[in-house]
């Protein structure tokens, strides 16, 4: 008989938590449980075969996208870089209400950001 291991123990194997396996089998990303459970009642896998599954992950499914997916990304990165530019202004902007004088809390709803975020930005 080969080798069996419980969910927990593929778990472990695939470096994930025991529920994300089970999310992983529930959605046929990984292999069925054996038709059979241990003496406990407890499902088991086949050890090699769940050694051998391919394991779905972290750019699994980009791997396959394509010229498009990869213009949308592109795109996610050109806006993740002009909102650093637009936070730097609103230090800018900040900075520049404070030496005029400005109420902390004023400036943070004009900015769109908390009272906390408009201390620590002056704080920094």
């Amino acid at each position: 008989m080969s080798e069996t291991w419980t969910s927990d123990e593929c778990a472990a194997a695939w470096g994930v938590k025991t529920t994300t396996w089970a999310g992983y089998v529930s959605r046929g990303h990984a292999p069925q449980p054996l038709p059979e459970p241990d003496d406990r009642g407890r499902k088991r896998w086949d050890a090699d075969e769940v050694r051998r599954f391919p394991r779905p992950g972290a750019g699994h499914r980009r791997a396959g996208a394509g010229a498009e997916a990869e213009a949308l990304l592109g795109q996610m990165r050109e806006v993740a870089e002009r909102m650093e530019e637009l936070r730097g202004r609103q230090r800018e902007l900040l900075t520049a209400g404070k030496q005029q004088g400005l109420e902390i809390s004023a400036m943070a709803k004009a900015l769109g950001i908390s009272r906390q975020t408009a201390y620590g930005w002056l704080d920094g």
